[in-house]
């Protein structure tokens, strides 16, 4: 006899069947919740910057945050 494969559901932890008609969620309304979490920014998908140009730009744009705001050119008068 086979085994049949099992998986919790991300949203509530219910176990769900391979073959269940909303897999790998338990049910229609988890899957919506979950989707409601992507929608709203609450997943968040990041991976290391790995091309020299951009993080020359990153970094540009984290020392400008730092330069004192919006019209400072550091020249004191």
């Amino acid at each position: 006899m086979a085994k049949v494969k099992t998986l919790r559901c991300p949203t509530c932890k219910t176990i769900v069947l391979a073959g269940s008609e909303d897999f790998p969620f338990c049910s229609d309304r988890c899957r919506l919740i979950d989707l409601g979490k992507w929608a709203s920014g609450g997943y968040v998908i990041s991976s290391p910057v790995h091309d020299p140009e951009l993080l020359d730009e990153l970094e540009g744009l984290k020392d400008r945050g730092r330069s004192g705001g919006v019209g400072d050119s550091g020249d004191k008068e």
